[in-house]
């Protein structure tokens, strides 16, 4: 997109600076990034395309019981939200820091001089398409692998208990990721270090508790967001040490809440 359609669609916007204007402002922006297409493309083979892999390659015949009973059609057919997640984690840094790296978001806090406003467009803009994009695919994963798992292994259905509730939570999960690195894009307002934030949020941590004992990371490690996401796409057997599905959801609302509030404030003490 280039400087001339942000300064028009700036110039329309000023007359009240109102949250639509901005939010229309802000999905302008959003869908004109090439990046973004790519990202969503991305997910997309990444949930579906692991889904059928992993449960392609199930072989019930050759289970032991004790696999058998643990067998969770459901949970095994998100394994592609491992890299979901980092995917969509990274249009949210995007969504914000593409714009301090070009300059170009001295043009928007023109058209909308209320920088808190601009951080809460971003936020509308970036959950709505990530959380269509994450439910939409969350059931297309969940379908698609159904249909690779061969009989005569047990299937998921959305009837069954904590089916639907899985799915759901896998298309609202990567959601709540994006919408905190968003925050993150916000605090640091640079690209790699952002995405170097999420990542370690999402994976180094984990591997930091690993040496301190089990007692540390069954009370820590429950807090975590994989842990969070592993135990909420469970249907069969919840995760051990972990929390509720519901409680998990929870602290991960909790987790985008304080993330973007603290970009709210830094956005409103630094200068652009």
């Amino acid at each position: 997109m280039t400087t001339a359609t942000l300064t028009r669609s700036a110039t329309r916007a000023q007359p009240g600076y109102g949250f639509r204007s901005a939010t229309r402002m802000e999905w302008l922006k959003l869908r004109s990034v090439r990046s973004t297409s790519w990202i969503l493309l991305v997910f997309a083979a990444g949930m579906i395309g692991l889904s059928v892999l992993v449960l392609s390659h199930e072989h019930w015949a050759t289970m032991s019981a004790a696999d058998r009973a643990a067998f969770d059609p459901t949970n095994e057919g998100f394994t592609g939200l491992a890299l979901g997640q980092l995917v969509l984690g990274v249009l949210g840094v995007l969504a914000i820091t593409s714009e301090f790296s070009s300059g170009m978001i001295r043009a928007t806090f023109a058209a909308v001089p209320r920088r808190p406003m601009v951080l809460a467009a971003k936020a509308a803009v970036v959950a709505a398409v990530t959380l269509v994009a994450g439910e939409v695919l969350a059931f297309g994963a969940f379908a698609a692998g159904e249909l690779a798992l061969r009989s005569p292994a047990p299937h998921a259905t959305l009837g069954q208990p904590g089916v639907l509730r899985a799915v759901l939570l896998g298309g609202a999960y990567p959601c709540l990721i994006a919408l905190i690195a968003l925050g993150l894009g916000a605090i640091v307002r640079n690209t790699a270090a952002a995405i170097s934030a999420v990542v370690g949020m999402l994976f180094v941590l984990p591997l930091i508790l690993l040496p301190l004992g089990t007692s540390i990371q069954n009370s820590v490690g429950q807090f975590l967001p994989m842990l969070i996401a592993e135990n909420s796409m469970t249907a069969v057997k919840p995760v051990a040490h972990s929390l509720s599905p519901g409680v998990g959801f929870g602290m991960l609302c909790v987790y985008a809440a304080v993330a973007l509030a603290a970009g709210t404030w830094a956005l409103a003490r630094r200068d652009a």
